[in-house]
């Protein structure tokens, strides 16, 4: 099987790789991992961090709090807690230690309600590309304060969710998961020393989920059941996926060399196909519509353009940015379904303009198109 090398990756770091399984972060092992990772966005590759590790290096930081007595150990509030405490500490370590590689970095806190809605999954998409075009490493973690079906136990692993989700938005080449464990095996290793390692994954069949197990440990949320949920996600999106030990020597560089690592999944469906199906799902929902011209028609089908202002006729609503719009020929034809960058008070106003008026026109700008060919899905 060839292995393309990406171009755009994201990381997703684990708990117990952070911390080396302890209650404070290792920093000899953070320090490695961002070396690989300075060394790879050297080499070309664009890179985005999902970092786990918030809870743990708020118990830190918990223990020079002078009322640390007044938490109540396992609840929500008291996680919630340690991950506001914690978060401030993780990202100054972050800062630090890339500072000394010269790579600029950027927080985002993201709940996957931020990527559920389709406004603000734009708004995150268009963040992170403008970041990546000036060459920082975005570096994103749920945000636990708000979304606390981790912390309360209701769900597993929302960090694994969360970075097969951000591949999908960025349209990332890879997504590669690095904790403490060396990959998917047949049965968990922590319990049969017989156990085998799965080197490639092409279906999540029973067979797969059946060699998944829960968390190991109290240190991280996850463990393989979160990991084989991120893996759907990322397998239905078209993009490959790798899990592995982050304490192989060099091993970033190598799992985008295409070298066996770990377990590999590789869907059989390309990013096009799964963003149509995404799209395609939602048609049913669409909230308006826009009627184009037979050049933007022609372009839009044959030749895999965005929808510009200019080609527009007529517009059908309500609809806000960010819901799926139906587009259509001038007869009502249907040509097919996107996700708007303009809201149709705006589209009303910049139909059949050029796109270099839209700041002009209506006194702000989310792009050059109204519905960018990544977003257009044709039937």
């Amino acid at each position: 099987m060839e292995i393309k090398r990406p171009k755009r990756i994201v990381v997703k770091l684990g708990t117990n790789l952070l911390t080396g399984g302890k209650d404070s972060l290792d920093l000899k092992t953070i320090d490695n991992i961002f070396r690989q990772i300075a060394a790879v966005k050297a080499s070309g590759i664009e890179v985005l961090i999902v970092s786990s590790g918030a809870v743990a290096a708020g118990r830190e930081s918990l223990s020079r709090t002078p009322g640390k007595n007044k938490l109540q150990r396992g609840t929500v509030a008291y996680r919630q807690a340690l991950a506001a405490l914690g978060q401030p500490q993780l990202m100054m370590t972050f800062e630090k230690l890339f500072s000394e590689l010269n790579v600029e970095v950027a927080q985002a806190l993201i709940s996957r309600g931020d990527l559920q809605s389709r406004s603000r999954y734009l708004n995150v998409r268009n963040t992170l590309d403008a970041l990546l075009s000036i060459g920082a490493v975005p570096i994103m973690n749920e945000n636990d304060v708000v979304a606390v079906e981790e912390l309360a136990g209701e769900v597993y692993g929302d960090n694994d969710r969360l970075s097969a989700m951000i591949a999908n938005t960025v349209d990332a080449d890879l997504l590669v998961l690095l904790g403490d464990m060396d990959g998917l095996h047949t049965t968990d290793p922590h319990i049969d020393p017989n156990s085998e390692l799965i080197s490639l994954v092409t279906k999540i069949d029973s067979k797969i989920e059946k060699a998944a197990r829960g968390p190991h440990d109290l240190q991280g949320s996850g463990g393989m059941v979160s990991k084989l949920e991120a893996a759907r996600i990322s397998m239905d999106s078209g993009i490959p996926m790798v899990i592995a030990s982050g304490r192989i020597k060099n091993v970033l560089e190598s799992i985008c060399n295409g070298a066996e690592i770990g377990t590999r999944f590789v869907s059989e469906v390309s990013r096009r196909e799964s963003r149509k199906r995404w799209i395609l799902t939602g048609r049913s929902e669409h909230r308006g519509s826009v009627a184009v011209d037979a050049g933007a028609s022609n372009a839009l089908k044959n030749n895999g353009n965005s929808l510009l202002p200019i080609g527009i006729v007529s517009v059908s609503g309500p609809f806000k940015r960010g819901d799926i719009i139906e587009v259509t020929e001038i007869d009502g034809t249907t040509i097919g379904w996107g996700l708007t960058s303009y809201p149709s008070t705006d589209v009303e106003l910049i139909k059949g303009a050029n796109s270099k008026a839209l700041p002009d026109l209506i006194g702000h700008y989310y792009g050059a198109e109204v519905v960018h060919r990544n977003n257009l899905a044709l039937p």
